[in-house]
Parts: C-alpha cells; sequence; structure tokens
C-alpha cells in the first residue's frame, strides 16, 4: 500500500482539519510496519502499513496515559486517533514530536550510564500496576510469550531452528554456537512471577538519544503484559561490553530471565538471505551478526 503526503493530507483534512496545512513530511526512518511524518514542528502521524499491526493504534491509546506518569523517561504522547477513510483502511495515530536521534553504540557518549538508565526505566515499567493489562497477541507480534511457544512469533522454535538452518549455508556465522544460546534459552526456567508490563520492541530505534544520551522511548505498539526477557533486547542489541554487565546488574533479573532474554535477541538477530527485512539493507546484516556475536560472547561468559 502506498502511503504518502497526498494521502495523509487528504485523511487530516478529512478528520482533523486545524492540522491540514501544517508542513508535512516523510521522516527519515520509517519503519517496515508503519509510514511516519512529521506534522509541523510539534506533532507527528503514523500510520500502519499492515491489517496485522492496526490493533497497536487502540492499544497505545489506551494504555500510554496509563503508563507515562510512572516512567522516568519522556515516550511516545497520542493526541489524537484517526478512523479509516480515503482510501486508508486502518486506524491511525497524531502523537507528541519528540526531539532526537536514533541510538547508537556508536554515538553513546556514556554508555554504562546509559546502561543504568535503561535499566531505571525497564524496572519503573515492571513495577506499574499491570491489572487490566493486554497480554501478548497477534497485534503485538506475541512479544513476551513463553520461550519457544508455538505462536506465530520470533521466538517459535521451529522458525528459530529453521533460519539457524538457513543462515547455516551461509558461513556467515558460527551456528552451532547460536543454536547453543537458543536452546539455553528454551531450557531456562520459564518467568514464574506476575506477568509485568514490557515494552516489547527496545531495539535502537525505538530509543532516542540528545547529544548521545538517552532521552527518550518510542513506539509502544507491541507493549503488553507478560515476561519481561523480551525488554533485555538492548543488552546486545546497543550497549557494548562493559555497559552491559552494568545493565545485567542494574535491571535486577535473575539469570533464567538473561537467558531467555539472549533466546529473543537470537530470534531477531537472525539475517536469513531470503528475509526481506535484511534484503532491503545489507548494513542490516552486519549489525545483525555483531549482535549474534555479542550474545553468544554473553552466554560463554556468563553460561547462564
Amino acid at each position: 500500500m502506498l502511503i504518502d503526503a497526498t494521502l495523509v493530507r487528504r485523511l487530516l483534512a478529512a478528520q482533523f482539519p486545524r492540522w491540514a496545512r501544517l508542513p508535512l513530511s516523510p521522516v527519515r526512518q520509517s519503519g517496515m510496519d508503519n509510514a511516519t511524518f512529521r506534522l509541523g514542528t510539534g506533532l507527528s502521524v503514523r500510520l500502519p502499513r499492515y491489517a496485522h499491526w492496526a490493533g497497536q493504534v487502540e492499544r497505545e491509546h489506551r494504555w500510554l496515559p496509563h503508563l507515562a506518569p510512572h516512567l522516568p523517561l519522556p515516550v511516545s504522547e497520542p493526541v489524537a486517533q484517526g478512523e479509516p477513510g480515503e482510501d486508508y483502511p486502518y486506524p491511525w495515530s497524531v502523537y507528541r514530536w519528540i526531539e532526537g536521534d536514533t541510538a547508537t553504540t556508536e554515538g553513546l557518549v556514556d554508555p554504562v550510564g546509559t546502561a543504568r538508565d535503561l535499566a531505571g526505566f525497564i524496572k519503573a515499567l515492571r513495577s506499574i500496576d499491570a491489572t487490566g493489562g493486554p497480554g501478548p497477541e497477534p497485534g503485538n507480534a506475541f512479544r513476551g510469550v513463553p520461550m519457544g511457544d508455538a505462536s506465530d512469533s520470533l521466538a517459535a522454535d521451529s522458525l528459530v531452528r529453521g533460519r539457524i538452518d538457513a543462515l547455516e549455508k551461509t558461513r556467515l556465522v558460527d551456528t552451532d554456537a547460536v543454536t547453543e544460546v537458543w536452546e539455553a534459552a528454551l531450557a531456562a526456567p520459564a518467568w514464574d512471577r506476575p506477568p509485568v508490563w514490557i515494552h516489547g520492541d527496545l531495539d535502537a530505534g525505538n530509543l532516542l538519544t540528545v547529544q548521545g544520551r538517552l532521552s527518550a522511548v518510542i513506539d509502544f505498539g507491541t507493549l503488553a503484559v507478560a515476561d519481561p526477557a523480551v525488554d533485555l533486547l538492548p543488552a546486545w542489541k546497543v550497549l557494548p561490553g562493559p555497559a552491559r554487565d552494568a545493565f545485567r546488574e542494574a535491571v535486577g533479573l535473575d539469570d533464567a530471565t538473561w537467558a531467555r532474554g539472549r533466546g529473543w535477541a537470537v530470534a531477531g538477530s537472525l539475517p536469513v538471505p531470503d528475509d526481506p527485512f535484511f534484503q532491503a539493507d545489507p548494513t542490516r546484516v552486519t549489525a545483525a551478526l555483531r549482535h549474534l556475536h555479542a550474545v553468544v560472547e554473553d552466554h560463554r561468559r556468563h553460561g547462564s
């Protein structure tokens, strides 16, 4: 589906005419699941590309106002919810614009400080009353399900093993070592406490920095009440080694949860040759291999 500025302007004119004449431009790095546009100086517009993600609009509008006051960093702030129209079939959102750059490992001026700030954010999130919160489901890509769960998620055992097999043919990575990490994640005891709030996708693209310091967390479309292991992803996908150790200490989760977190990191970092995500940008393959190396080394160091 083509989602361009012309479509967005038609939607705004029909539903929110007070914003229809503001400057509008696509953001530099729009995601594969949603198209995002900057609107004026203080707003953004975000539109799901596929029906599968349409439920994330309601999830953010329902729950972010509940979560935001308890969190130590700015988060996405819904301003208005749009409805299907103008030949666009899904609900969509207007948000408050948050200034910042996408986090990069190289761009962090104080990686250990960032690790502690991020751990503090995750601890605050999981401490919020989770009564009535949504569990993992198709609309959040089943983020937070038990490791190896048969649901259509990144952590489905059959999917992960199939991708490891496909990757083996490329000789890009030691797939035996990757399999060892995955099997350790499957063998780790499951989360046996009440489910807690999770972001679900704490990848670098959803972490903003200002002058190299963590400044905001965005894109809560995969939020749920579930196993917090999936929120450990930044340990391997954003933080360098010494900061990873500080993050592990500060986040306050047990060895089993850490092992399951490695499993999520493996599941999300397998650069299978025929995956459109990796075909679209070769630098993603390089980044994914770096993440896999970090996960394997962490497993070897800690063994749990």
